[in-house]
């Protein structure tokens, strides 16, 4: 058994920037972090969520090795970008990964954490799930499905002790922005607003920083919000204006 003093917590996505964040955060607060990815990188491990049966060998496995999993984190996601009319694929495989390959591994971990009366999970979803934005149809649209789905969820499970919340991340300065483009012309973008693609920009003048999100993560994981459920966070400066 290698639990911290606040038990075992899994992050996956544990290899981008928000997870790594994630990761470093509930270390220093004393958990035993497994981390996974879809590519190992340094000591976090390879997993495809997507997967069913490699994530059930690997949840038994973590549990066997390391002990039970108290707080599992959702930071693994897809993001592309298309037209609405144009992101057929876009679409199948955004929802592959960001709400069916999370929903195998939840269901994986959740299972075993009803049978102990006890568990916390965090799923990290986006405020595009929330605000419609231009060329970010599927991506939003597989935010917003894995959203409702984290809450039904923890209705479900809330009479075993199980609390299930969402964070949701605007802007953040990871490397996923990069994707977007220029990653200064994109930040200056975020932060100004875009009247054209109806964005309205961010009131706190800044875009997040993976720190941030990990914050409200941690905090949602924690006892400290022993009685917070479904609950939607948005780490986002202002920008859905919620």
């Amino acid at each position: 058994m290698a639990q911290g003093a606040r038990g075992v917590a899994l992050v996956t996505g544990a290899a981008g920037g928000i997870g790594s964040a994630v990761v470093s955060v509930l270390r220093a607060r004393g958990y035993a972090v497994v981390g996974t990815d879809r590519v190992p990188r340094d000591d976090v491990r390879a997993l495809d969520i997507t997967d069913g049966d490699a994530v059930a060998a690997f949840v038994a496995r973590v549990e066997d090795d390391q002990g039970p999993v108290e707080v599992l984190v959702n930071a693994a996601g897809l993001l592309r970008t298309a037209p609405a009319l144009d992101d057929d694929d876009d679409l199948v495989a955004l929802v592959a990964v960001n709400v069916l390959g999370t929903a195998t591994l939840t269901r994986a971990v959740v299972r075993r954490m009803v049978a102990r009366g006890r568990g916390s999970v965090v799923t990290v979803a986006s405020n595009a799930a929330r605000v419609p934005r231009t060329g970010m149809a599927a991506y939003g649209a597989s935010k917003a499905a894995l959203t409702a789905w984290t809450k039904s969820l923890g209705l479900e499970v809330a009479e075993h002790g199980v609390r299930c919340n969402v964070v949701h991340p605007g802007t953040t300065r990871t490397p996923m922005l990069g994707d977007l483009g220029d990653t200064e012309q994109v930040v200056a973008a975020a932060i100004a607003g875009t009247p054209e693609a109806y964005r309205v920009g961010i009131p706190l003048r800044r875009v997040a920083e993976p720190e941030d999100v990990a914050a409200a993560v941690a905090f949602l994981a924690s006892d400290e919000a022993r009685h917070l459920t479904m609950h939607e966070l948005y780490v986002d400066g202002g920008a859905s204006l919620h």
